[in-house]
């Protein structure tokens, strides 16, 4: 029998899932936070000057999504790496998928403009990872800034104590690949094995790599680590963090003081909901990042509409320019692309 009818039944399981959450939390729950005639109450005193603030910062944030892609890319434009990049995003936003929704589009269009093989996958692995140990890092660090305002901080402490697993799991694998090629081509063995097992349950051949083709890209690693990690990790830094002084011009122009939710707190909340969004109950984790978010900024001081019209306005910002963008993106994929991609190699001497 055929696996793809079970797998058509799954995805359509999963969209309609989706779908229910979304409804139940913007027709329900948000409601019960905060009546929606007061949410636009608060969001109607925005002044423009507020509002300047709040497309500027955004479009800071919408322009960091290029520069980790030119630290791992060499070759690479910022416009279309840009481009690539907002492409992944909107559609893992709205298709069921997520992350590898994202992985698929972003392999898909550097293909498209000529770049192949194990640059592309070490680019799209190491940008991956340093998201993820960013985005479970961050609950650890708001632990412990709220520890020195003096509590609250259990209010983060199961999804950092997730993070730190999360984590050292991460650590551990990488670490594991990149001590020797003998422990780098023992693990991609074993991994193929396992992959080619799970294929065969769906009635699909072997997968087409192993061990050696790990050792290969553990050389590549080691030789674009040594000389750009400062960069990944820095530009990767900036990234994410313009996202939260979204959510920080969000709040201040909608009347949230720092009396009532101060950057710690802020900073808190915010680490929370993006762990929770990168568990793929929704795509782009619509509904659960905005009655999350709305939440938790009630539960640190602000009051119930305001935080709601923040969340909300927040979200906007940093969801609809860039699925928007990101939409246009790939619609006109093949404007512009590279005349001819450089390949990278590995160095001579590199382990």
């Amino acid at each position: 029998m055929s696996a793809k009818p079970h797998h058509d039944r799954k995805k359509i399981a999963g969209i309609v899932f989706g779908s229910v959450v979304v409804v139940f939390v913007f027709a329900y729950l948000l409601p019960k936070i905060a009546d929606y005639g007061q949410v636009w109450s608060v969001v109607s005193t925005l002044s423009w000057w507020w509002i300047l603030a709040l497309v500027a910062v955004s479009a800071f944030f919408i322009l960091s999504d290029a520069p980790p892609w030119l630290a791992v890319l060499p070759g690479l434009s910022f416009f279309n790496a840009l481009r690539m990049d907002l492409a992944g995003s909107a559609l893992s936003q709205v298709l069921p998928g997520g992350a590898a929704v994202n992985a698929a589009t972003q392999f898909g269009m550097l293909k498209s403009w000529g770049f192949e093989g194990q640059p592309v996958v070490l680019a799209v692995s190491l940008t991956t990872l340093w998201n993820q140990f960013v985005t479970f890092g961050f609950p650890l660090i708001a632990i412990g800034l709220l520890s020195l305002e003096g509590g609250r901080e259990k209010t983060l402490g199961l999804v950092a104590l997730a993070g730190l697993v999360i984590v050292a799991v991460l650590v551990g694998v990488i670490v594991a690949i990149l001590w020797s090629p003998g422990m780098a081509k023992g693990i991609g063995d074993r991994a193929a094995r396992v992959a080619t097992r799970l294929k065969a349950i769906f009635h699909r051949g072997p997968v087409d790599w192993g061990g050696d083709d790990l050792v290969s890209f553990r050389a590549q690693a080691i030789e674009l680590l040594r000389n750009r990690w400062p960069a990944l990790t820095i530009t990767t830094l900036v990234n994410q963090l313009a996202v939260f002084a979204v959510l920080v011009v969000s709040m201040r122009a909608l009347g949230i003081s720092r009396a009532q939710v101060d950057l710690a707190e802020a900073f808190a909340a915010w680490s929370l909901i993006r762990a929770l969004g990168s568990v793929p109950i929704t795509p782009g984790g619509v509904g659960v990042e905005e009655v999350a978010l709305s939440g938790a900024l009630v539960g640190f001081g602000a009051h119930n509409a305001e935080a709601v019209a923040a969340t909300l306005v927040y979200r906007f910002m940093t969801v609809v320019p860039s699925v928007v963008l990101g939409l246009l993106s790939v619609a006109t994929h093949n404007l512009g692309k590279p005349r001819q991609a450089p390949k990278l190699e590995p160095q001579p001497g590199a382990p």
